[in-house]
């Protein structure tokens, strides 16, 4: 992507509005046009951000219940359990599951 440098806009390649008919990068709001004599190639890698933890990470975990239901996992048969609101008020809560056997660990959800 191209911007002007007049007015800060996103240029758009157009055929044959040049002088010689060329194809050029062209702005909609001024009147500036560069036009394309080679081929223009450019890259760049985007770094991606870290993802946040939206249950709260091992904090959330420290002060809930738990409850007789087995791992899908390791078949333990406790895991933790919080239900959360994240859909409108009018559907269900959804409830996530931790396992309490600490080599498993293992989360799902239900709902």
């Amino acid at each position: 992507m191209h911007f002007c440098p007049s007015c800060s806009n996103l240029l758009l390649v157009e055929n044959g509005v040049g002088e010689n008919g060329e194809t050029c990068l062209v702005c909609q709001t001024c009147p500036y046009q560069f036009p394309i004599r080679r081929q223009m190639i450019s890259r760049t890698i985007l770094k991606r951000k870290e993802v946040d933890d939206v249950l709260g990470g091992e904090e959330a975990w420290k002060n809930v219940d738990s409850i007789e239901t087995p791992c899908p996992k390791c078949q333990h048969q406790r895991a933790y359990y919080m239900q959360i609101q994240l859909r409108s008020l009018d559907e269900p809560a959804t409830i996530f599951f931790k396992c309490c056997s600490t080599e498993c660990g293992h989360t799902w959800k239900e709902g």
